[in-house]
């Protein structure tokens, strides 16, 4: 019999091709003040926002231009007024800032009270307003999970606020929502998708629900990835977008390591892109695992996750390192920069290291990794 284990999520997901045709019904059923929260580019959201007008709701427009920080979040708050209900619709820096607005309007105390490391980390003091998370980009998996990310540059790191009640009300998961994303994000935020099944798969607090899920997701993600390099496909699109539902939920009730542990604090500290991050450091955070996991199930697992990637490219049998040296040289051939090139030079590389050492993603890494290892990880992925 498994050990116990619990298993949360969003109240409701909505999966596959035209979900997103019955979000406008959806939402106005939740409220009709409705804060919308988009990316930069407003035009994305604007046909939803038309929609929610015609079943009668009062829409304001809120944009997330970049990755949330504290200041950004407090906008939005004073945005929200008084809404009762909260959609973000775009890429992970969206979804994060409106899951974190919904969760911040009906509060009484200041926002770092509740933020993770750098605040006190006290749970919500109210309910957070019902939140609609809607993804365009397949990478963070953050539609379901109980946390947002939130930059606080006072103290140049990336914290979470989190809270049991923030997982949303409704996720819905259009892949078409993803077509056409441009080939960058898609590199970046796929690895990142696939950075969160590799991880919660080889972390100390797997379960068997998150294990099925990862062990379909991560092959299926990394051939999907090959193909959407090549070509716009629109199986690969739905075979990411569920790699990256699978991440979140699976994150979400397991747990991250060593590449989640280092990516918070670098991208606090350099502003470089999470997923870039995360893509950059994969590769070299699998080998030095697999090499202080001497043996055990741990091993056995990263023998698995190798066997998984080397099989990508052909190399089914390669070996743990070989199959990630594979990984490594063909992400810098489809245009990945490296951690260098991505502004985190040697002093933020430092301080990184350091830093993991707090980050919770750190704490179900599979293997014990010193400040020494981490900078050795660093090195080879600049």
């Amino acid at each position: 019999m498994p050990s116990p284990f619990s298993f949360a999520t969003a109240s409701e997901i909505l999966f596959g091709r035209g979900q997103a045709n019955v979000a406008p019904i959806r939402i106005a059923a939740l409220g009709r003040r409705v804060l919308l929260v988009h990316g930069r580019d407003p035009s994305r959201s604007r046909p939803l926002g038309d929609a929610l007008r015609r079943e009668g709701c009062d829409v304001t427009s809120f944009a997330v231009p970049r990755e949330p920080d504290m200041a950004l979040v407090e906008a939005g708050v004073r945005a929200a007024g008084d809404a009762e209900v909260v959609v973000a619709m775009g890429g992970g820096a969206a979804i994060d800032a409106g899951k974190a607005i919904a969760a911040l309007r009906p509060a009484t105390r200041p926002m770092l009270d509740h933020l993770e490391v750098v605040g006190r980390g006290l749970a919500l003091d109210h309910a957070p307003l019902p939140f609609v998370a809607m993804p365009t980009t397949a990478g963070t998996g953050a539609e379901v999970t109980r946390n947002a990310v939130i930059a606080v540059p006072d103290h140049a790191r990336k914290v979470s606020l989190r809270d049991p009640r923030m997982l949303p009300r409704l996720a819905i998961v259009d892949p078409a929502l993803t077509d056409g994303c441009p080939r960058t994000v898609t590199l970046a935020s796929g690895l990142d998708a696939i950075t969160q099944v590799v991880e919660p798969y080889v972390c100390t607090r797997a379960n068997p629900l998150t294990d099925a899920l990862c062990r379909d997701a991560i092959p299926r993600g990394l051939s999907a990835l090959v193909r959407l390099m090549e070509a716009e496909d629109a199986g690969a699109r739905d075979d990411m977008a569920w790699v990256s539902l699978c991440g979140g939920l699976a994150l979400a009730n397991a747990g991250l390591g060593a590449v989640h542990g280092l990516a918070g604090p670098l991208g606090g500290l350099t502003g470089a892109p999470h997923g870039a991050i995360c893509g950059a450091l994969l590769p070299h955070v699998i080998v030095a695992n697999r090499r202080a996991a001497t043996d055990g199930p741990h091993a056995a697992r990263l023998d698995e996750v190798g066997q998984w990637i080397g099989g990508a490219f052909g190399q089914g049998r390669a070996s743990v390192e070989e199959a990630c040296r594979l990984l490594a040289q063909w992400t810098r051939e489809q245009g990945l920069l490296g951690l260098t090139a991505l502004g985190v030079d040697s002093d933020a590389q430092a301080a990184g290291a350091d830093a993991a050492a707090s980050s919770s993603s750190m704490k179900a890494n599979p293997a014990a990794l010193t400040a020494a290892d981490l900078r050795a990880v660093m090195q080879e992925a600049s």
